[in-house]
């Protein structure tokens, strides 16, 4: 019952929404019957059409190829739809001074001169000389349609500009690729001969319809640059079956890093079958840690599944992966979510490494993702663990990143004893 509450307050909002939008761009600045009306029309009646077979083609059982048909307009649909609508409530603050500005203007335009009437001019045409003359065109009076016309094109045609643009830009950082960030991160039980070790941490890369097989080799050669000494996947490598995205898998066979490169299962592979997926990274050359540990370059590598696990029996196993140890080693755990470093803290681990949070990916999601993460981006410390969460390499739903750039971050581990 409170799923369905929900979902219909989430599809009254949307409808809310989109008539606003609707209204400040096509109602307010056409005229009834124009083909641009009509046109903006349709639009909104297709638009979130297209977003929601986006969003729910994949569940339904939709061949992979109509999935990508409608990925790219119904998921960039709903980020121009969200800065199109922030960009036009800015505008709600501008109107009033706007129209005070043009009032005043105009109040202070001087009256066209008139011609002086004739001598001979007839007692009615006198007549109709003295009488009102209506306000020239060019001065409108306060409040009239002209005015209000202009003052809606140009606040709509601004708020779309921003709207359209941000959208436009925050596609093409995803695109584009993501960069690399450096971090260092001292150890206090990493030992001297371990010191400098470098582990590129990659997460979020979200194979799907939209991203595909060009954003994994962007990815690889980016990784491979950097030439670390291992490499972390760290969750929501996909969303989609082993049959439609195996192919856009395939160039992370190419990860090169000296002691090999490993992975841990994220929320979405669970949507995606996991089991599947964790065979096909193994055929792949990539190492999956499912609630498991390997000593590797002087301390040890762990990994614990997501806990969307749990619902199929594989969540997370911290007393699997940690609880037989040697506690005199550092330990450094890969975990998709950063929701799991009370469990981390609490078996002595030195480093948790996660995604997940995307950053927020679209501002101000940003603000939305804190509430349920104790950390978003970037190197926290909780107790004796620290926490570092990478924004991720690619994005889910909306190809858009605004405020929170795609990133792979190679941690530089350094030890207290160098």
């Amino acid at each position: 019952m409170g799923f369905a509450l929900a979902a219909v307050a989430v599809l009254a909002l949307l409808v809310a929404v989109h008539r606003y939008v609707w209204r400040r761009l096509v109602g307010d600045t056409t005229a009834p019957g124009s083909p641009w009306r009509r046109a903006g029309t349709v639009a909104a009646y297709a638009l979130p059409l297209l977003s929601l077979g986006a969003l729910v083609s994949g569940r339904t059982g939709v061949p992979f190829r109509f999935q990508q048909v409608l990925a790219w307009p119904g998921f960039l649909w709903l980020a121009a739809l969200l800065y199109l609508t922030l960009a036009l409530l800015v505008g709600e603050a501008v109107r009033p001074p706007l129209r005070r500005w043009l009032a005043r203007r105009a109040a202070a335009a001087p009256e066209p001169a008139r011609e002086p009437a004739p001598v001979s001019a007839p007692a009615s045409a006198a007549v109709a000389e003295s009488a009102p003359r209506p306000a020239p065109e060019s001065a409108p009076a306060p409040g009239a349609p002209s005015r209000r016309l202009f003052v809606a094109r140009t606040v709509g045609g601004a708020a779309a500009a921003a709207g359209l643009g941000i959208t436009g830009y925050g596609t093409y950082g995803v695109l584009r690729g993501p960069r690399v960030k450096r971090v260092a991160v001292p150890l206090a039980r990493l030992p001297r001969s371990a010191h400098g070790f470098r582990i590129a941490v990659v997460s979020d890369i979200h194979l799907g319809p939209v991203l595909g097989r060009s954003h994994t080799r962007r990815i690889v050669d980016a990784v491979n640059r950097t030439q670390p000494d291992l490499i972390a996947v760290v969750g929501d490598l996909v969303d989609g079956s082993v049959a439609d995205l195996g192919p856009a898998a395939e160039p992370l066979a190419r990860l090169r890093a000296r002691h090999g490169a490993f992975f841990v299962t994220g929320n979405h592979e669970y949507y995606s079958g996991a089991e599947q997926w964790v065979d096909r990274v193994r055929e792949l050359g990539l190492h999956p840690l499912e609630n498991a540990r390997v000593e590797t370059g002087g301390f040890d590598l762990a990994g614990v599944n997501d806990i969307a696990g749990e619902s199929e029996g594989q969540g997370p196993d911290f007393a699997r992966a940690l609880g037989d140890r040697d506690p005199g080693r550092a330990v450094v755990l890969m975990a998709h979510q950063p929701v799991v470093i009370d469990e981390a803290v609490e078996y002595g681990v030195d480093l948790q490494l996660s995604g997940h949070t995307h950053g927020g990916q679209l501002w101000p999601g940003n603000y939305v993702a804190e509430l349920s993460n104790p950390t978003v981006a970037g190197l926290e410390r909780h107790g004796d663990t620290q926490l570092y969460v990478t924004r991720g390499a690619g994005a889910w739903g909306p190809p858009v990143r605004v405020g929170a750039p795609s990133d792979i971050t190679v941690v530089e581990l350094a030890s207290r004893q160098a």
